[in-house]
């Protein structure tokens, strides 16, 4: 089954301890789709300037990725920079220019609304309760969302969390959302706001799946060297629910399969600056790093 992403297409310029890379292709869209494109077809919903080359997505293309709602608007594309501390997990934000992004508003075509699995990615939960409205009858609805959001539009982004059946969100920002510094706590109660199941990624610690009070822990995959952390949560979130899309399976067994796919994918793309990983990687790749995960986490 194929999946709806709406979300943002960027321009990065992002510099870690082992280089930099300026003006590559970002975005939260461009990395789930590049993961998920593995699993199923995806559509995408999101904005770019008339600055942006359409032909450097041509490999989603050849991946099954619909490219036909990404809307080009007069004015320039989205831009983000930023820099890594050593430990890889720690960033400062340099620079952010919205541009064009500023005034994304999305509007599905019939084909967009009635795509099974949806992913709203971390942009305003008032666009997302927008796409919401949209769509009919999703079978599973999974959310992004940032501290950015939670302090600056905790009203429509709670009501969001009414709609969505999974919530994917670190560690930190899950204790923001619910005042609470157990994360145990935290996640039982992010639960009660409405989705039936939240993934608190961890970073470099794994991500772990809570359902109605059932807890279920993945370590990262050990990547040796970590060139570019930048879409690793997208690229995380595209393995997840790609898997589900493809499985079908959405109980509790499907999601914790879910949630193993999903730290393959974001093991291949902190390999190499932007998407290059993912745009080189090989479907051979994927299972063999699949079997190797697997076996690390069987006694």
């Amino acid at each position: 089954m194929s999946i709806l992403v709406v979300g943002s297409v960027a321009f990065d310029s992002v510099k870690t301890p082992y280089g930099e890379a300026e003006e590559s292709i970002g975005g939260s869209a461009i990395y789930f789709s590049a993961a998920a494109s593995f699993y199923t077809p995806v559509d995408i919903v999101a904005v770019v300037g008339r600055d942006f080359p359409r032909e450097s997505l041509q490999f989603l293309s050849e991946r099954h990725v619909d490219l036909s709602g990404l809307e080009v608007a007069d004015g320039q594309t989205f831009r983000w920079a930023g820099e890594y501390e050593p430990n890889m997990n720690d960033r400062q934000t340099l620079d952010t220019q919205l541009n064009v992004f500023a005034d994304f508003h999305p509007n599905l075509t019939d084909r967009h609304r009635e795509q099974p699995f949806v992913f709203l990615a971390n942009i305003d939960p008032e666009l997302q309760g927008s796409v919401l409205h949209q769509t009919i009858h999703p079978k599973l609805i999974v959310c992004d969302t940032m501290d950015f959001w939670i302090s600056g539009k905790r009203e429509a982004l709670l009501e969001t969390l009414t709609k969505v059946d999974v919530l994917i969100i670190n560690d930190s920002e899950a204790r923001e959302l619910v005042d609470d510094y157990n994360l145990a706590r935290a996640a039982n109660q992010i639960l009660g706001l409405g989705p039936r199941a939240v993934v608190i990624k961890r970073g470099e610690h794994g991500a772990t799946l809570i359902t109605n009070g059932n807890y279920f822990s993945v370590p990262a995959f050990p990547v040796l060297t970590v060139i570019d952390p930048t879409g690793a949560g997208d690229s995380f979130a595209g393995g997840f629910v790609g898997y589900l899309a493809k499985s079908q399976d959405t109980s509790d067994t499907g999601l914790k399969n879910a949630m193993v796919h999903g730290s393959v994918m974001a093991s291949f793309n902190v390999e190499d600056f932007s998407i290059r990983r993912l745009e080189s990687l090989t479907q051979h790749e994927i299972d063999l790093r699949y079997e190797r995960f697997i076996d690390m986490l069987t006694l």
